[in-house]
């Protein structure tokens, strides 16, 4: 879609409208309420961290033979919208047709890589939505000062931080199945 035709959008945004523009690798396009935001794609460090970390959560799954499967900057219906969360963890009932999106009463974890473009979109406004949605794990993983993962799990309609796994040190993970961690294998390079 153009610039103009992004011009020539009458009125407010659905997730309909938003599923319909063409796919496009350069940008990630979400809808927060009414609003259309419109993200770069990620970097080269970014992709490597998620790549790792996607590869660690599903073969940590497989070990746990949890019926789950791990996917990459898919689409999540939100009751307040739709978003492209880095790494998501579904129900695997829930990625059997073929879809381009997936419902967020099907999603156990979501987790967000912070880049500096989108700092307060990871740590504030998104986690709010997705405990709305009742997503039960929130984690987010963090590149600077030095690499570390937060691990969250809803608690009363919020996130509660339940872990904070650093760079160098071997964690381990209970829920949603357990796994061992060190951020700084994944991030580096």
């Amino acid at each position: 879609m153009s610039v103009a035709s992004f011009a020539h959008h009458h009125g407010p945004w659905t997730v309909d409208d938003v599923l319909a523009l063409p796919e496009d690798r350069s940008v990630r396009y979400e809808l927060l309420g009414e609003s259309l935001v419109m993200s770069p794609a990620p970097g080269v460090r970014h992709q490597r961290a998620s790549y790792r970390l996607h590869v660690a959560l599903d073969a940590a799954a497989q070990a746990a033979d949890a019926p789950v499967e791990v996917l990459e900057a898919i689409n999540v219906i939100l009751p307040s919208g739709l978003v492209v969360p880095d790494i998501v963890v579904a129900d695997a009932g829930a990625t059997v047709e073929d879809t381009v999106s997936i419902d967020a009463e099907a999603i156990q974890l979501i987790i967000e890589l912070v880049s500096p473009g989108n700092r307060t979109m990871d740590r504030k406004i998104k986690p709010l939505l997705y405990a709305e949605a009742g997503i039960p794990h929130y984690w987010r993983l963090e590149f600077t000062p030095a690499p570390r993962l937060i691990v969250s799990e809803l608690e009363t309609g919020r996130y509660v931080e339940k872990t904070i796994a650093l760079p160098g040190t071997v964690t381990r993970i209970e829920t949603p199945f357990p796994m061992k961690i060190d951020p700084a294998g994944i991030t580096q390079q």
